[in-house]
């Protein structure tokens, strides 16, 4: 038994996760939960998931931790070299197919699924998906991790193009936080990151904040509500 505890805590850190980048009307919106686990146990429950490449690029990681992470630093090493050669900050494709070639060339040992996200002045906002495997999916809204299940069929409904900067981050935190009702690999406080031609803003959502979704909401008029108030109704007329 000790052993087995063991394993959980120590084991490979993972985030089982919820990442989502969507382009609005000027620019990017990239949102994440915050829960990496071992296993079922809750390493770090405010972890940030939304990794700075360059100063217009950023990365949202999901899958092993261990994985994501080494990437998004070779990734950044990359760019910082081709800034310093160029003169210039690199677009968002060029930083998508570092990810991409980085991910595809080392398929059989990573495991971890990205979004990358950003704005240049030549493109304007871009996210591209660069799932398990090493494919580079250039998209209007993308999804991802373990939470990504639960909401193809909300998005589906809810994306539509042209949407204010208001719209698409409130999509962004409505959607992780559906995800975070769901799936019990998601959890913590919603990031988001806001990238457009003035720059870059961050926004945090702490728990209590986010909206309450069906059994996460107080039962009301239920048989143990009859049961423990003091004079109970009859059940019957």
């Amino acid at each position: 038994m000790e052993s087995h505890k063991e394993n959980e805590i120590n084991g490979p850190h993972s985030m089982g996760t919820t990442i989502i980048g969507v382009t609005y009307n000027g620019g990017v919106v990239l949102g994440a939960d915050s829960r990496t686990s071992t296993g079922v146990y809750v390493a770090n429950r405010a972890s940030d998931k939304i990794t700075q490449l360059t100063d217009n690029v950023y990365l949202c990681r999901s899958g092993s931790a261990a994985d994501s992470q080494t990437v998004s630093d070779y990734v950044r090493y990359f760019l910082h070299q081709h800034t310093i050669q160029l003169g210039q900050p690199a677009t968002v494709k060029v930083a998508a197919n570092l990810v991409r070639m980085l991910s595809y060339n080392n398929k059989n040992f990573l495991q971890t699924g990205m979004i990358v996200g950003g704005w240049d002045k030549y493109e304007g906002g871009k996210i591209y998906g660069v799932p398990l495997g090493g494919t580079l999916l250039e998209l209007p809204f993308t999804i991802g991790g373990s939470g990504s299940s639960y909401l193809y069929g909300f998005f589906d409904q809810a994306w539509k193009d042209g949407m204010t900067q208001e719209e698409a981050e409130q999509l962004v935190v409505k959607a992780v936080s559906l995800a975070i009702a769901r799936d019990g690999a998601s959890g913590g406080v919603v990031r988001t990151v806001t990238i457009n031609s003035e720059g870059v803003s961050r926004k945090y959502y702490p728990e209590d904040k986010l909206p309450r979704w069906h059994e996460e909401l107080e039962p009301q008029n239920s048989l143990l509500d009859i049961l423990s108030s003091s004079s109970p109704e009859p059940m019957v007329t």
